[in-house]
């Protein structure tokens, strides 16, 4: 198993316990009033137990509102307000995620189960989209590879495929006039990546239970890569010994690889990726822009897991 390095992380970004408490006291009953009035669906908001952890930034987080009414959900719909508007009917729970492949303990597990068997960790990330716009996200969840390190990966698992629920009947985006993609919705990374400690399954967000929109009841969060790469509602965890395939890399090969990881010298095909609108600020003329860092800022924690690679080739 390889080991990892802590990430460089400065003590003045460490929030304070005390201010840690007071902010979850804050956000605690903010959140309630903003998963009921932006569309949270039926998921329960009741508080995370979470701790703090030293995995986070210190930078403004993006405004709850934003961070709950502008996303990319597909399986709601195309549009940014659709996740929001349209998953209400959608039921996050009960819920289980199976775990299988090239494991010695394959099994299926549930999500309360596991949420108290992993101390449930607050961390703050950069998340950066594809489509040049970004928002600071304060997370909850545990590290993936505390469910990896159940399950004992075999010697010869390599990499680890991720696949979201279909339930057309709840999720509009699967089926009619809506359908845009091959279901069920699939992601993939190197069994090195989702075992690093930045990799996250967040089933909360400031310090409540993931809204149905931002991919209730679990999700991958991945910091250093794209946004498409944080598959949301995930039922299913394989390993294999075969690089997965994704779904934007199945259906645009040219424009989305499966490695999607933040690089701002190599462009879109149809835009630029120097520069992210960071959602919930405003300038002069709008929305601010932020510099894109290489790795969405984290190259001092992750560069390592691609050194010799070439990133134009391997984008």
């Amino acid at each position: 198993m390889p080991t990892y390095r802590f990430p460089k992380i400065r003590s003045s970004e460490i929030t304070p316990h005390s201010a840690y408490l007071r902010r979850r006291e804050f956000l605690g009953a903010a959140t309630l009033g903003a998963m009921a009035l932006y569309g949270a669906g039926k998921a329960s908001a009741a508080a995370l137990d979470a701790i703090d952890s030293k995995y986070t930034v210190d930078e403004k987080t993006t405004p709850i509102k934003d961070v709950t009414t502008y996303n990319n959900f597909y399986e709601f719909g195309l549009d940014k307000g659709d996740p929001a508007d349209l998953s209400g009917d959608f039921k996050p729970l009960p819920w289980t995620v199976k775990v299988d492949g090239m494991v010695n303990k394959p099994g299926t597990f549930d999500l309360d189960a596991l949420m108290k068997e992993f101390p449930i960790e607050s961390r703050t990330y950069r998340m950066r989209c594809v489509e040049a716009w970004s928002m600071v996200i304060p997370w909850d969840g545990f590290p993936l590879t505390a469910l990896l390190n159940k399950v004992e990966p075999q010697g010869s698992a390599k990499y680890v495929a991720f696949e979201t629920v279909v339930r057309p009947e709840e999720m509009p985006g699967q089926k009619g006039l809506f359908q845009s993609l091959e279901w069920p919705y699939v992601e993939g990374l190197r069994l090195d990546e989702a075992m690093h400690p930045l990799t996250l399954l967040a089933v909360g967000l400031y310090g409540q239970t993931l809204p149905n929109q931002n991919g209730a009841p679990i999700r991958l969060v991945v910091p250093w890569k794209y946004g498409f790469k944080g598959i949301k509602s995930i039922v299913r965890i394989s390993l294999t010994d075969k690089e997965p395939k994704n779904t934007w890399q199945v259906t645009n090969a040219q424009e989305y690889g499966f490695y999607a990881n933040v690089n701002p010298a190599v462009d879109h095909p149809r835009w630029s990726q120097a520069t992210e609108r960071r959602i919930g600020e405003s300038g002069f003329f709008g929305a601010s822009r932020h510099p894109t860092l290489p790795f969405n800022g984290y190259a001092d924690d992750v560069a390592s897991l691609y050194s010799g690679m070439d990133l134009r080739a391997n984008f």
